[in-house]
């Protein structure tokens, strides 16, 4: 299995409430409608909370880069089949969707995206 993670930040124009809810409640189910398509094996959404810890974590290390709004996680069961579902052109639509719906909530720019394998050191 591989898996794409993709780290969002949201448009500067909404609240992180706004961008949340418009991921869970409008592109969720786009994804989910065309996961057969696109051969996604599963599909996680990460939605960043506001703690009490926030401040003390990220002192802990020195970070001064603002936290991301939150993270998806798609998996494939390989890169192949990853490439292979958005080369036909049924894939390739459903790709273009996604991201036309995207650019409504996601600042594209600043949301890194990436591919990997796992190394799972402690559960299953």
């Amino acid at each position: 299995m591989v898996k794409l993670t993709y780290a969002l930040r949201r448009k500067p124009s909404l609240s992180r409430e706004e961008f949340q809810r418009y991921w869970r409640e409008q592109h969720a189910p786009l994804v989910r409608d065309r996961a057969a398509t696109l051969r996604i094996r599963r599909y996680v959404q990460a939605h960043t909370l506001t703690t009490p810890l926030d401040d003390a974590l990220r002192d802990s290390r020195g970070a001064s880069v603002e936290a991301y709004d939150g993270v998806a996680e798609l998996w494939w069961d390989s890169v192949e089949d990853l490439a292979q579902a958005m080369s036909t052109p049924e894939g390739a639509q459903a790709g273009r969707e996604l991201l036309e719906d995207e650019a409504n909530f996601i600042d594209l720019e600043h949301s890194p995206l990436w591919v990997a394998g796992e190394n799972v050191v402690v559960g299953t």
